[in-house]
């Protein structure tokens, strides 16, 4: 087979990449190993920035995440058993949309199908070759045991961090950045009804929590824990008597409700430099990935191929290749920004195991300084938010 993009992955980044190229005239097959069924049903959590909606609104896949999502104009700070408000609208005239992630993959995916696009679920044995020729290959097994090599102009690494991409490029070639947090999230689905209008992130001596929702009547909530706790070993009374006492204080409670879902997901952030290996480029979660606190993960993911999908357009445009080979750093900036924005989030919110009462009162002192100042509050809103894409 024969195609100029050639995308390793159907997440976001790959299925909003396959998206804008073909809104350019520029052919592409994404190569996926999971189902479409896999795809669409697992369950994630995502806070959409202004820019990432404004984005799949002005590509006509925005449509339900406007309708059904939920655009909260703040989030609430919560510590000393008090709540600050920063006020996102005011601050900086933006907001956030609180729309799942595995609905934007829905959208994206009946969109790209829709429009004849070449998706190819279910690929076994997928390999890159030749990557640093102008003549790459993908090579996959389709599903019912095709073998297929598909050669392309450009290869785009969209399969996430347990993809092959980021591992095409040899270890001399490549630096990797990682940092693992000594704590994780007990996160729940609950039914029951919102807490509050907008998102909370309580500080307290007893570690983080974050209160979330999901829909009019079930609720996502949080809280720190040790990254080996068993799930399974929590009852649902103890699950709340901890969500209780984290975010407790000047009357607050948390409406309870049966807990169906439970489960600890891991705190680590990576990145992987360059970007961009011959005729390789990573976008997503396949070159970086960011603890949750920052909610920056999949909007990272839109930035990248915002970034990508200009420069390829300008390559088959004028034969330039100069902006596929800036790609690595631009993306880079933003990227480090928000790997900054999502330590800072999580060393300001978070209780560190080996910490002591120093640290405690130096995190009260530092949320009392976000939240009393106007500066302070402004870059939480504009970071939160979203920075403008830097092409």
């Amino acid at each position: 087979m024969r195609t100029r993009v050639g995308i390793v992955g159907a997440g976001p980044a790959g299925l909003l990449l396959s998206l804008l190229l073909a809104e350019h005239g520029i052919d592409s097959v994404i190569v996926e190993t999971r189902s479409r069924a896999a795809i669409e049903e697992t369950i994630r959590a995502g806070v959409l920035e202004h820019g990432t909606v404004e984005t799949l609104r002005q590509y006509g896949v925005g449509d339900r995440a406007l309708a059904e999502g939920a655009r909260h104009d703040g989030i609430e700070l919560r510590f000393g058993g008090q709540g600050h408000r920063i006020d996102f609208a005011n601050l900086v005239g933006r907001s956030v949309w609180l729309y799942p992630q595995h609905d934007v993959l829905k959208d994206l995916i009946a969109a790209r199908l829709a429009a004849g696009a070449d998706i190819r679920f279910e690929c076994g044995d997928v390999a890159l070759r030749d990557v640093t020729s102008d003549r790459p290959v993908i090579a996959f097994t389709e599903a019912d045991g095709t073998a297929v090599e598909l050669e392309c102009d450009v290869v785009a690494g969209c399969d996430g961090s347990a993809g092959i991409s980021r591992h095409t490029i040899p270890d001399a070639a490549r630096t990797d950045y990682f940092r693992t947090y000594p704590f994780g999230w007990f996160g729940v689905l609950v039914e029951a009804p919102p807490s509050a209008p907008e998102l909370i992130y309580a500080h307290s001596e007893r570690g983080f929590a974050l209160v979330s929702t999901r829909t009019p009547t079930v609720q996502r909530l949080y809280f720190q824990c040790d990254p080996d706790e068993d799930a399974a070993a929590w009852s649902d009374d103890r699950i709340w008597a901890e969500l209780q006492a984290r975010v407790a204080g000047d009357g607050f409670s948390l409406a309870e409700g049966p807990i169906f879902q439970r489960g600890v997901i891991p705190m680590r952030s990576y990145v992987c430099e360059p970007m961009r290996y011959g005729r390789l480029f990573l976008a997503g979660d396949a070159a970086h990935t960011v603890p949750p606190t920052g909610a920056k993960g999949l909007n990272l993911a839109v930035a990248d191929v915002l970034v990508l999908a200009r420069a390829l357009d300008s390559y088959y445009a004028t034969g330039s290749t100069a902006l596929l080979d800036s790609y690595s750093d631009v993306a880079s900036r933003r990227v480090w920004r928000a790997q900054h924005f999502s330590w800072w989030m999580t060393s300001m919110l978070h209780t560190d195991p080996a910490g002591s009462a120093f640290d405690v009162r130096r995190q009260l002192g530092e949320l009392e300084s976000v939240t009393g100042s106007t500066a302070g509050s402004t870059y939480l809103a504009e970071a939160y938010t979203g920075w403008p894409v830097e092409f």
